[in-house]
């Protein structure tokens, strides 16, 4: 099975699991032929299908409640219920129990394609044993969540370059389309609701397309006025993880989304929650994703990548279990064994890129 097979074959797949919206996916579609590190983001379901097959000596390792679709563009900042500023992984669509070092490979990749992208400096043998590093570390150290108010000054630095107060975030949310309620299904409408400070306000209604994995699933946001400023909830739609469609499960599987955001080494963000067929969330300047083109100059990458090994144990170690399993494992492995495997995965990825942008 090609990759505009194995795509062709996980939408009809989704569209009996939730509705698509068209438009988006025709997008996403567009989004995927524009350079590898999208196609990437994109394109889980096929990672799922080859990994195994790329690096059968990766993938023989011990299982944890992994995140699965991970990539460099998959952390981000939020608040606490102290007002804290946080960091960490943000988006876990696609957790499932697989092993540890499906994480670890996919961040590993998805560095190694920005860097020939010319996003990092760092050498990608560095950004490997920098990834590998932090996770070994904190899975030594039984981990410890990111908060960014009093330590870590250098990823706060980085953090607030990409919190942009002010008209700038709102503005971009009310140039979308306002929807009438009942064009909103009941379920979203009140999940948003139950994450809102207040109950019984007025809100607008849209539709927001955002996302590469899951472009295409419904995404509403409510925004109101609320005590002199914009306030806005989104609820997306919620999804079984593609590791169910490869397994060729009839039934929906279980979601693990609420398992990982409540086991994890985690600080937990009070508006971030499963309700439902719903996630829900706040949309602020301060709750967003980190793109790459606001992560660090060469003084941090070292830093960076490190942190991100880390926060990827902190996700593990939610399956305590295991980690006297990973320990173990990962002191069996030699040399440079996460590099070797995430240059395989480019060159595998880049393949299918290429077979995909040629059609």
């Amino acid at each position: 099975m090609n990759i505009v097979q194995a795509t062709h074959n996980y939408e009809t797949w989704l569209r009996h699991r939730t509705t698509l919206v068209q438009g988006d996916i025709k997008q996403k579609h567009q989004l995927m032929a524009a350079s590898p590190f999208p196609f990437l983001r994109a394109t889980f379901y096929r990672w799922l299908q080859i990994w195994a097959k790329v690096c059968p000596e990766v993938s023989s390792a011990p299982h944890v409640l992994a995140v699965g679709d991970l990539h460099i563009e998959n952390f981000g900042t939020w608040r606490d219920d102290d007002g804290r500023l946080a960091w960490g992984i943000n988006d876990f669509d696609e957790v499932s129990h697989m092993p540890y070092t499906i994480d670890l490979l996919r961040l590993t990749t998805s560095a190694l394609i920005a860097r020939e992208l010319d996003h990092f400096a760092l050498k990608p043998r560095k950004i490997a044993a920098q990834i590998l590093a932090g996770y070994t570390d904190a899975i030594a150290a039984g981990g410890r969540p990111f908060v960014l108010s009093a330590g870590h000054g250098w990823l706060r630095k980085i953090a607030l370059t990409s919190i942009r107060e002010g008209a700038y975030f709102w503005a971009a949310l009310s140039r979308l389309k306002l929807l009438d309620k009942h064009q909103v299904p009941v379920a979203a409408r009140a999940a948003m609701e139950r994450v809102m400070p207040e109950k019984g306000l007025s809100y607008g209604y849209a539709r927001r397309s955002a996302g590469l994995g899951s472009r295409g699933h419904l995404r509403f946001v409510a925004v109101v006025d609320w005590r002199g400023g914009q306030i806005a909830r989104e609820a997306k739609a919620l999804v079984p993880a593609a590791s169910v469609w490869l397994r060729g499960e009839a039934g929906g599987g279980p979601i693990l989304y609420s398992n990982i955001l409540r086991r994890a080494v985690r600080v937990p963000d009070p508006c971030f929650r499963v309700d439902g067929k719903w996630v829900v969330r706040r949309l602020s300047p301060s709750c967003r994703k980190i793109q790459i083109q606001s992560m660090p100059q060469k003084k941090d990458e070292k830093r960076m990548f490190y942190s991100m090994g880390w926060e990827v144990a902190n996700v593990h170690l939610g399956t305590p279990r295991a980690t006297p399993l990973v320990s173990e494992d990962l002191k069996g492995r030699k040399g440079d064994w996460l590099f070797e495997a995430g240059r395989a995965m480019v060159k595998a990825v880049r393949r299918d890129w290429k077979f995909w942008r040629e059609q």
